[in-house]
C-alpha cells in the first residue's frame, strides 16, 4: 500500500496507508463518532470541504450498495449522487466486506470518485487533539507537500452543493418549497412520504417571484457558515413576514435563527455522529439524534416571540428554536436520520399537520 500522511495546520503529522484515490487534498479536518452509516455520511452534502476522521475502528466491512433510486427518483442508499467529503481517515480499513446489498468495496468507490483515504491513523489521538484545539485545516499528502492549507468555511459551500434549477416532485395537493442548501435525499423522501408535493429550489433562488404556488417553506441542511447565504436568509425573512409555515433542519436551524434576528457562532469541534442526546426544553424527554454541523444558534440572542426548543445534553448548546405563536420552527439535528435513530421523525408529522391545516 502506498504511504501517505495527514498534516494538520498546527504542524501535527499522522502517517498512514492509502486505500482511496492517490492524490493530495486540503480541507477542514473533523471527526465523526458514529458506529455505522458511512455510505450515507460520505454522501451528505453537509460534509463538503471536509476531511472526515471516523472514530469507530471497523470501516468498510459491509461494503457499498448500488446507486439505485426510489419511486420518487431520489437516491435510495445515498444522501446525494456523489461522495461529498474531501477525504477520509480511519484507523482500520476492512479489505474484506460482506453485505447482501453490497456491490463494491469502499476502497473502489472512493478511488472511482477520486477521493483520497488513509488507514492506519490513530483516530483516537487525532480526535483528542481536535477536541482540545478545535477542528482545523489539514491536508492528506502523497509525496512532496506542495498544497496549501485551505479553510472551506471561507467559501459559500451551499452554492457548491445546492441544486442548479427548481425541481418539482408531485405527490399531493399541498406544496412545500424546499430551499436546497445541500439537502439530504431522505429529507426530500420524508416530505414526499407524507403526501405533499416538494418544490426543490437552489439556495439563492427568488422563491417569491410569483412563478410558483407553495404552502410552506422548508430550509435544508448544508455545509459551511450560515452567514454566507444572505440570499437564503432573505428568502426565509420573506417567509416569516408572510406567516407561512416554516421549518428548518441543521443548517436550516441556523438560517432560521439568523432570519429571525438571532446570531450564530462556530462550535469548537461541532457535533458529528448518530448518538447525540437532545432534551426537549422544559421537559424530561431526551432523544438520541443524528447530527452533522459545526455552527450553532446563540439562543441568548433570540428576539421576543422566539424560544429554545431543544438543547444538547453534552454541551448545552441550542438544538432547535420555535416561535411562541406562529408556525415557525427548526431543529439542529436530523429527524430524517439516515444514518442514525428515528427518535424524532415525528417532527415531520407535526409540521405536515400544520401545513395541511393552513390556509393561504
Amino acid at each position: 500500500m502506498l504511504k501517505a500522511r495527514l498534516v494538520l495546520e498546527d504542524g501535527s503529522v499522522f502517517h498512514g496507508q492509502s486505500f482511496g484515490a492517490e492524490q493530495s487534498v486540503s480541507g477542514e479536518v473533523v471527526f465523526n463518532t458514529g458506529m455505522v452509516g458511512y455510505p450515507e455520511s460520505l454522501t451528505d452534502p453537509s460534509y463538503s470541504g471536509q476531511i472526515v476522521a471516523l472514530t469507530y475502528p471497523l470501516i468498510g466491512n459491509y461494503g457499498v450498495p448500488g446507486q439505485e433510486r426510489d419511486g420518487f427518483g431520489v437516491e435510495k442508499h445515498f444522501e446525494s449522487s456523489k461522495i461529498q467529503v474531501s477525504g477520509l481517515v480511519v484507523t482500520d480499513y476492512s479489505y474484506e466486506f460482506s453485505h447482501w446489498q453490497a456491490e463494491q468495496s469502499l476502497s473502489d468507490w472512493l478511488a472511482s470518485e477520486k477521493i483520497p483515504a488513509l488507514t492506519g491513523i490513530d483516530c483516537r489521538a487525532l480526535t483528542k487533539k481536535l477536541r482540545e484545539k478545535g477542528v482545523m485545516p489539514g491536508k492528506i499528502v502523497f509525496g512532496e507537500d506542495n498544497i496549501p492549507f485551505t479553510n472551506p468555511n471561507e467559501r459559500t459551500l451551499a452554492a457548491e452543493v445546492s441544486c442548479k434549477q427548481p425541481q418539482l416532485y408531485e405527490n399531493g395537493k399541498k406544496t412545500v418549497a424546499l430551499i436546497d442548501c445541500g439537502a439530504k435525499g431522505n429529507i426530500v423522501r420524508s416530505l414526499l412520504n407524507r403526501k405533499v408535493s416538494v418544490l426543490r429550489i437552489p439556495w439563492d433562488y427568488d422563491l417569491f417571484n410569483g412563478k410558483h404556488e407553495f404552502d410552506a417553506v422548508f430550509v435544508s441542511n448544508g455545509p459551511g457558515d450560515p452567514k454566507s447565504v444572505q440570499a437564503t436568509i432573505g428568502t426565509v425573512k420573506k417567509s416569516l413576514e408572510s406567516n407561512l409555515p416554516t421549518f428548518g433542519i441543521c443548517f436550516g436551524n441556523q438560517v432560521l435563527g439568523l432570519a429571525a434576528g438571532a446570531d450564530t457562532f462556530k462550535l469548537k469541534y461541532g457535533h458529528r455522529s448518530q448518538n447525540q442526546p437532545c432534551q426537549l426544553v422544559n421537559s424530561k424527554q431526551c432523544f438520541i439524534t443524528s447530527q452533522n454541523h459545526g455552527y450553532a444558534v446563540d439562543e441568548k440572542t433570540l428576539p421576543a416571540g422566539w424560544k429554545p426548543w431543544f438543547r444538547n445534553l453534552n454541551d448545552g448548546t441550542n438544538e432547535g428554536i420555535i416561535h411562541e405563536s406562529k408556525p415557525f420552527m427548526s431543529v439542529q439535528f436530523h429527524p430524517e436520520a439516515w444514518p442514525g435513530p428515528v427518535d424524532t421523525v415525528f417532527l415531520f408529522d407535526r409540521f405536515m399537520k400544520i401545513v395541511k391545516e393552513s390556509k393561504k
